[in-house]
């Protein structure tokens, strides 16, 4: 079970929210698919989806006052309804004149035809968006419209903007929540009040209604700190409950560090960083030691984690045992396959590989089964196929799992049950500072490379405005002119309603169609999401890493699980809503061949501050210092824009922003179980209940 899944159980004890959404007032059947779309089943759901951001409805401004870039309201008097016009693509554009006593101005609505009767000439209105350029002019694009005694019952409240689904307004969803804040109900705290006040919480009830009807930005902030701090809570009892039952397990599969991997090294036409060098110490230290190894590789995008483990996987073969390579995609899974297949034919490595994913055939799959039971297989690669309960091993001995957090540790787990005791090594190119790595794998000895092998030439960025975009499309053109590849990451995946602050978002689908429309038909250009099927994923990364698609238009599910070394250029929109440490992760993805990379950060906000922010990503390309740098500068408000949940799929909390949270959830875990290590106190029984409910048998202090 991954963390999401698990941390969807969090609040069981704490809320009576198993009513379904349709028991709420104004949810009929249609909206319940909707919020269904969202896998939001009951109240208990809809209370755990936290809003995205906020916004606070200001005082109204004069058109001579209005600023570039701001989110503003003005007051104006319709003086012309103009006639709708046709553009390509099949969109609209509507155009409405109004003025104030200071000036004149145009709002424009795109796709909005209706507005044309949604206002009269004459009438007098509120229109809320972001100010744009209209020339030398200022506009509004598609703001929203309000009556004035409607906006000045809004003005200075604050309003959650949610996630949506196509067809679902935030109206919607905030009268939902509206109804399941007074429906739902609170049991009592697993918090005592002396830990609280320690930790300065507040109730968890409370916590649910500041985070949903703040009156202020402090609210806010009390709200999320305590539903941050639950996750994190869990979490970290996860962990420490996983160290116990690993601390001083014993080596049941003994190894001796091979003459083969000796050979191998010296034949490798590079030289091994000193990095690479001391985490293959370690390892070998580990499982030669007298106890399982159980050890994290962090290394930033590129420092050469792979050859690592094929290390250490070429030292369990050449001592008897087979050994399992896990990845979180099928491709990913696939290059890997091919890497040691090439491997092994040009340097007569003795690895019989197999591969397993849940794609290949029936025929096939009854081979591979055959073939890792009889131990004719002593390397299966693949997916999480590799954990299935039909799959035999016949003497396991070493298992690496691929970035490690898409998986959670109880799928680590369950491939480590495969075999009596086999040695675990994960590996993760999340570049996280170690004080928060010692935190975050508590259960997991942690080796980090954070030198890059030679040869590898620095990506090139730049962080650019609107401006740039030109400039920015015609060099794309020339690099796929050159016969290279080019990724653009948006934060959207479509559209968002009108309702919300972040309709100015670039989104993948628009985006795809906006530049089909730009280019024209010369270059093959598709999209991808994460909203899309399984398998549909998987056919549109293979064809791009087949280099049978052009320009890539993705959100960042491209993060991981691609290797293309074609493509050279990736484009960045909206950069300043992403975290920094992402945004070094997805540049990771170009410049992975013998070509420069290159990476554009294009952003809408061109304030100081941001400039100064994404400037760090332009001066260094070490992940680590950027993940420092992220930690000490990252706000939490800045944790409710597109991305955030950070790399562990959390709800609300975030490692970096969070540290401090995290370290306090550590020590009192630590604490807790010093002192009571199965939590059998009567003082502890709220906390034990609410972990036993949390973990289930992921957590089941009975069998510590």
């Amino acid at each position: 079970m991954n963390l999401l899944l698990i941390c969807r159980e969090i609040f069981k004890m704490l809320i009576n929210g198993n009513f379904p959404v349709e028991d709420l007032k104004g949810v009929g059947p249609k909206t319940a698919g909707l919020f269904h779309n969202l896998d939001i089943r009951t109240i208990e759901d809809l209370l755990k989806t936290f809003p995205r951001s906020y916004v606070v409805f200001g005082g109204l401004k004069k058109i001579s006052e209005l600023k570039y870039d701001e989110i503003a309201a003005v007051r104006v008097r319709v003086d012309l309804i103009g006639n709708i016009r046709h553009v390509k693509n099949h969109m609209t554009i509507l155009p409405i004149e109004v003025s104030d006593d200071t000036g004149k101005m145009v709002i424009k609505y795109f796709n909005m035809p209706f507005m044309a009767k949604a206002v009269k000439k004459g009438g007098y209105y509120v229109f809320r968006g972001r100010v744009k350029k209209s020339g030398s002019d200022f506009t509004l694009v598609q703001p929203r419209k309000y009556a004035s005694d409607e906006y000045s019952e809004l003005q200075g409240a604050y309003q959650c903007i949610y996630p949506l689904t196509k067809g679902l307004k935030n109206t919607s969803v905030a009268k939902a929540v509206k109804s399941a804040l007074a429906k739902a109900e609170f049991s009592g705290d697993y918090l005592s009040e002396d830990i609280r006040k320690k930790l300065n919480l507040v109730e968890s009830r409370k916590a649910y209604r500041l985070i949903h009807e703040p009156a202020s930005p402090e609210d806010i902030q009390t709200g999320r700190r305590r539903l941050a701090f639950d996750e994190l809570f869990f979490f970290i009892l996860y962990l420490r409950k996983n160290k116990d039952l690993l601390t001083d397990s014993p080596n049941t599969c003994p190894m001796i560090e091979s003459a083969e991997v000796t050979r191998f090294i010296e034949r490798l036409p590079y030289k091994l960083t000193n990095g690479q060098k001391k985490a293959c110490k370690d390892i070998i230290a580990d499982i030669t030691g007298p106890s399982v190894m159980n050890r994290l590789i962090q290394g930033d995008v590129g420092s050469g984690k792979t050859i690592v483990s094929l290390i250490a996987l070429l030292n369990a073969v050449a001592n008897g045992y087979q050994g399992a390579l896990m990845a979180p995609t099928e491709v990913l899974a696939s290059q890997h396959f091919k890497t040691v297949s090439e491997m092994t034919a040009k340097y007569g490595l003795p690895f019989k590989p197999v591969f397993l994913t849940g794609s290949i055939g029936a025929a096939a799959r009854r081979k591979a089964y055959e073939e890792i039971e009889s131990g004719e297989a002593n390397l299966v690669i693949g997916t999480h196929a590799l954990i299935q309960d039909k799959v035999e091993y016949k003497n396991l001995g070493l298992v690496v799992t691929d970035e490690q957090h898409r998986f959670g540790v109880r799928q680590r787990e369950a491939l480590a049950g495969k075999g009596a005791g086999p040695h675990i090594l994960v590996m993760s190119a999340t570049p996280i500072p170690r004080t928060l790595a010692i935190v975050l794998y508590g259960d997991l000895s942690i080796s980090a490379i954070k030198d890059m092998p030679e040869g590898r030439s620095p990506i090139k960025s730049c962080v650019v405005g609107e401006h740039y975009r030109p400039t920015a499309y015609k060099f794309i053109t020339d690099e796929v002119s050159k016969g290279h590849q080019i990724y653009i990451i948006c934060p959207m995946v479509e559209a968002s309603d009108p309702d919300s602050d972040d309709e100015e978002l670039e989104n993948v689908v628009d985006y795809c169609e906006k530049l089909k429309g730009i280019l024209g038909d010369r270059f093959r250009i598709s999209y991808l999401h994460g909203k899309m099927k399984p398998s549909d994923k998987d056919n549109i990364l293979s064809e791009f890493a087949a280099g049978n698609i052009d320009i890539l238009i993705s959100t960042t599910v491209i993060e991981v699980g691609i290797n293309v070394p074609n493509a050279t250029v990736m484009m960045i929109e909206n950069s300043e809503r992403f975290g920094l440490s992402q945004l070094h992760q997805l540049r990771g993805r170009v410049g992975r061949g013998s070509d420069q990379g290159y990476a554009i950060f294009m952003t809408g906000s061109e304030d100081d501050k941001t400039m100064e922010r994404l400037g760090i990503l332009a001066k260094t390309s070490d992940g680590f210092e950027i993940a420092s740098y992220d930690l000490k500068t990252r706000g939490p408000g800045e944790l409710f824009g597109v991305r955030q949940s950070g790399e562990f799929s959390f709800r609300i909390a975030d490692v970096y922003a969070d540290a401090d949270l995290l370290s306090s959830a550590s020590d009192l875990a630590d604490e807790l179980l010093k002192n009571d290590r199965r939590l059998a106190r009567e003082e502890n029984r709220p906390i034990r209940e609410e972990a036993e409910y949390f973990g289930r048998n992921n957590l089941d202090f009975r069998t510590i």
